[in-house]
């Protein structure tokens, strides 16, 4: 049995009776790179402020590593929320200096380990406030590393980044989550660069978590089919089970076929005509991840 990291049962919050979260489940798991996605305002980062104690819940329960929250599992998380929170004078080895002291590490060595591992050279003397937004989100997640954290979180970690910056940050995640065994939550609204790195998803919409699934699970769901829409369904499935040997589709309502096998749908349409059943609609659909990403939280592409 795979262990709980993070576990978040009903948890509520409400601002000045205005409520951002209505009784929340959420799992995250140990290796999971926990794709977090959201519109902007569906109460994403309300939530990762509560599992790293910023804000507290109004209700709920919040365990984490499989115990209440605590001075040692408070020690245990690392963060990227909103910004980096730099000193924008001092150099990045400054600022990670400042920051491991604060937190009582002395190690200078793991604050240029740190920084060699996000691509930031340690004896660069360049002020903070002369970087780019993308060598920026690298310092504040080597930030956030410091004191070697089994869970990392980064709030929107690509938001406003070019290309180049985006592979840089997903590079990053990648190699903390395999090779450092760092379990990461990452929330994000862009869908497609989510989908490249994440193991499991969290689908948060107005402050109500829709669903956690898998990625193999999601994969498995998003599969192009032959939907067919036909006024005998169960002597439909019968005949192109016998005849046309279909075996993976899904009665999806009372008389919608989802085939998921490899059919033509002209072969299709002359196996039922020939034993009279007529189809009302036929046609092929394409779903991809963002398009069931879209269907469940509404809006665009950056949603």
């Amino acid at each position: 049995m795979r262990e709980t990291v993070v576990k978040l049962t009903q948890v509520s919050k409400e601002f000045r009776r205005v409520k951002a979260l209505f009784g929340i489940d959420m799992n995250v798991y140990r290796g999971d790179i926990y794709g977090f996605i959201g519109q902007n305002g569906a109460g994403k980062s309300t939530t990762l402020k509560i599992i790293t104690g910023l804000i507290r819940s109004t209700s709920g329960e919040i365990r984490l590593f499989n115990e209440d929250r605590g001075n040692y599992t408070a020690k245990r998380i690392g963060s990227l929320i909103e910004n980096p929170g730099l000193f924008p004078n001092l150099s990045a080895f400054d600022n990670m200096d400042i920051r491991a002291t604060a937190i009582g590490i002395s190690d200078k060595k793991e604050i240029g380990d740190l920084l060699d591992l996000v691509g930031l050279d340690k004896d660069d003397k360049k002020k903070v406030k002369h970087y780019s937004l993308g060598m920026k989100q690298r310092l504040g997640i080597a930030m956030a590393l410091i004191g070697t954290p089994d869970l990392l979180i980064l709030d929107e970690p690509i938001n406003g980044l070019d290309p180049e910056g985006i592979k840089e940050i997903r590079e990053v995640i990648r190699y903390l989550n395999e090779s450092r065994q760092i379990t990461i939550i990452v929330s994000s609204h862009i869908l497609g660069e989510l989908s490249k790195i994440a193991t499991r998803y969290g689908i948060i919409r107005s402050g109500v978590m829709i669903e956690e699934i898998d990625a193999a699970e999601l994969q498995h769901k998003c599969r192009n089919y032959l939907s067919l829409t036909i006024d005998d369904i169960e002597s439909g499935v019968v005949v192109l089970e016998q005849e046309l040997l279909i075996k993976d589709y899904l009665v999806a309502n009372r008389n919608e076929l989802q085939i998921y096998d490899q059919t033509e749908g002209q072969a299709v349409s002359a196996v039922l005509a020939k034993h009279h059943i007529n189809i009302e609609q036929m046609y092929y659909k394409k779903q991809d991840l963002e398009t069931y990403f879209l269907e469940k939280i509404g809006g665009g592409e950056h949603a």
